[in-house]
């Protein structure tokens, strides 16, 4: 058996120790915190690279992410040639009351059309103003921070002479 009253000594013990400390409070709004570097905050959308090809809402096990598109014929170049049809984009919308931040629509993108972006202020009173359509995913773009540089990881030696070229 114990000594009565010692968690309650140890908890006072814990007590008076963090009250000689000094807060460390962080003022936001007013400071912004300082964020880690690539955190995950909102996905943004660039949309000149989109061409709605469906992957990232199929890839997406919450499926929250909606596009609309429509195909336009592109006139025929030369005499030889055949017109040319491409999809253009109406609508691409990310519904974030759904999304669970996973990032695998990211990563299906084969035409990086999809960003991370830091942005995490976009919270809304209403739960159905948290779909986000193209326009507003494009301006989380300016956000994006710059892809960091390849490693080159160790240098390779060059290899050595073989028992071959000795002979």
């Amino acid at each position: 058996m114990g000594v009565p009253g010692k968690g309650l000594v140890e908890g006072l013990k814990v007590t008076a120790r963090t009250l000689a400390r000094r807060s460390v409070t962080e003022q936001y709004p007013d400071v912004l915190p300082e964020l880690p570097p690539r955190s995950r905050g909102v996905i943004a959308l660039m949309e000149e690279n989109c061409t709605s090809c469906m992957l990232c809402a199929r890839e997406c096990p919450s499926w929250c992410i909606y596009i609309d598109s429509h195909t336009e014929t592109a006139p025929s170049v030369g005499e030889q040639a055949r017109e040319r049809s491409r999809n253009v984009l109406d609508r691409f919308a990310i519904d974030f009351s759904l999304c669970m931040y996973c990032g695998i629509c990211i990563e299906a993108c084969p035409f990086d059309a999809l960003f991370w972006s830091p942005e995490f202020e976009y919270a809304e009173t209403d739960l159905r103003n948290l779909t986000h359509e193209k326009d507003r995913l494009r301006d989380w773009m300016w956000t994006v921070p710059a892809p960091q540089p390849i490693d080159p990881g160790p240098t390779a030696e060059p290899p050595g002479p073989t028992q071959e070229d000795e002979a």
